[in-house]
């Protein structure tokens, strides 16, 4: 079996006094790619933020590689090889769509290997080689979140996180999307990729987990819980 990069274990996560997450337990293993999936406000964003240090947390615990990430920044966790794609893509308007990539590559200090790497991102996004000059704030919201994706990819993470990356976008750039994601994998990228859009997310999962309130309430092979009578009913319309 492959090792653990991310263990989740008994996450706790208040808002204010409101109980957000509640003791989540997930684990995500070398080169697969892991969906969550929920319904808007089931804590899956909120355990992203406590992943990735943007959030402290209660209880539980955060391991990466091994050892606890509790506390730790989200630089810190970047140069240790976790990259996140945040819902809203964020990316630097007034910046190029290379001075996006180039920032991607902060840590590093190879020139050359980010020179290889932009190239690189250009093949796997087409669309931002057509526009390299042009400022990433006057694309649409499917090419940001290319460009987004292909940012993160600049860091060279062992896991990469994607927050919600086909809201908001025409059904033609939702495809082009999850072949991105699924062709990322196939490269060898562990991703835990959380996703409003449950039939999608659980089409190229290896593995998901369904959270409700705060919980994991299911968990399963992608495909097979597909066909499973309750996911069906609750998160695929049928």
């Amino acid at each position: 079996m492959a090792n653990t990069l991310l263990k989740i274990s008994g996450l706790k996560v208040a808002y204010g006094g409101i109980k957000a997450v509640k003791g989540v337990d997930l684990e995500v293993r070398e080169g697969e790619l892991i969906s969550l999936i929920g319904s808007n406000g089931a804590g899956k964003t909120t355990t992203m933020k406590a992943v990735t240090g943007s959030l402290a947390f209660e209880a539980g615990d955060i391991e990466y590689m091994g050892k606890s990430i509790k506390g730790k920044g989200a630089w810190d966790l970047v140069k240790q090889g976790l990259a996140m794609v945040p819902e809203g893509r964020g990316v630097f308007t007034r910046m190029t769509i290379t001075e996006n990539l180039q920032m991607g590559a902060y840590i590093r200090t190879d020139k050359a290997g980010i020179a290889h790497d932009i190239d690189k991102m250009f093949g796997i996004f087409p669309r931002l080689r057509e526009r390299k000059d042009q400022l990433a704030g006057t694309m649409s919201g499917g090419e940001q979140q290319m460009l987004a994706m292909a940012r993160a990819l600049m860091s060279q993470p062992k896991v990469l996180l994607l927050d919600e990356p086909s809201m908001g976008l025409s059904p033609i750039m939702v495809d082009k999307i999850f072949e991105v994601v699924r062709d990322v994998s196939a490269q060898g990228v562990t991703i835990l990729l959380v996703e409003q859009n449950a039939r999608r997310a659980l089409q190229i999962a290896d593995r998901g987990y369904v959270m409700d309130s705060g919980e994991i309430i299911m968990t399963g092979i992608g495909r097979e819980m597909l066909d499973d009578p309750k996911v069906r009913a609750a998160y695929l319309g049928e």
